[in-house]
């Protein structure tokens, strides 16, 4: 069995409140792309996981994927053995959520494989057990965020219905740590109100729908503000880092001709 774990951006970021538990909680928006890696899952004699793409830089055992099917395994003490091949595409501390996806992806297929019956809601309830935007990729369409990004709810964006909106992200060649990305936020109430901003014409997203960690990030990584401000350059409407970065992302009416630097996706949304 093959799938495709795809990755995802943020359309703002707002981080409201820091919690007595230490955790953020904050608002976005996030909104799958079709940039993937590729997993594959059979049966076998006895477990194994192996990677190719991108080098996976951990213990087999620490990788999430196979986090995935021990959580399953305890769940299922009965399922069979499995080797687990992922094919790594989307790069690593970029905001993409590449990890999360392949984790969410990876319980999808077993619960399907063996035939196990969960439910979205219950195979979402297992993937925030992994991380918590993995839930998102269980539903993988446009949502509204809260909590520590693990309260969904669907959401119809409006400038996407009907329309040719086009997408870049750029991959610099550094890597933002969420941690570090959050040790420079100062937890604020916007006055924004990101769900009414999105469902605004996309062409005045510029101006309201702000990603908070943006201030810090690109102080201390500035190739990342100014990968942004190439994307301005070459005709984006809207442009933004995803996530606590590194990527950026430029949404077009019309894509450039020219490719750009670090240019890792491009193509409808």
């Amino acid at each position: 069995m093959t799938t495709h774990p795809n990755c995802k951006i943020n359309l703002g970021l707002q981080v409201t409140t820091r919690r007595a538990d230490g955790y953020h909680e904050l608002q976005t928006i996030f909104l799958p792309v079709p940039l993937c890696d590729t997993l594959t899952i059979a049966t076998a004699e006895h477990f194994e996981f192996t990677g190719s793409g991108i080098a996976i830089d951990c213990p087999d055992e620490q990788n999430i994927c196979v986090k995935a099917y021990r959580l399953m395994q305890a769940e299922h003490p009965h399922i069979e053995p499995v080797h687990i091949h992922l094919d790594k595409h989307i790069p690593f501390g970029a905001g993409l959520g590449g990890g999360s996806s392949d984790a969410a992806h990876t319980l999808m297929m077993l619960n399907e494989l063996f035939n196990l019956g969960h439910t979205n809601v219950q195979l979402c309830d297992m993937a925030a057990q992994l991380g918590a935007d993995c839930p998102f990729f269980v539903i993988n369409q446009p949502c509204f965020a809260t909590g520590i990004g693990d309260q969904l709810n669907p959401l119809n964006i409006q400038a996407f219905n009907n329309s040719n909106i086009q997408t870049i992200l750029l991959k610099p060649p550094v890597s933002v740590s969420t941690a570090d990305a959050y040790r420079g936020i100062v937890p604020h109430r916007s006055d924004t109100d990101l769900c009414k901003a999105i469902q605004q014409p996309f062409e005045t997203w510029r101006d309201t729908i702000v990603n908070d960690f943006e201030a810090t990030v690109f102080k201390k990584y500035p190739i990342i503000g100014d990968l942004k401000q190439t994307l301005y350059n070459s005709g984006a409407v809207y442009a933004s880092m995803s996530g606590s970065g590194s990527a950026v992302f430029g949404l077009f009416k019309e894509l450039p001709n020219e490719s750009l630097p670090y240019e890792i996706y491009r193509g409808t949304l």
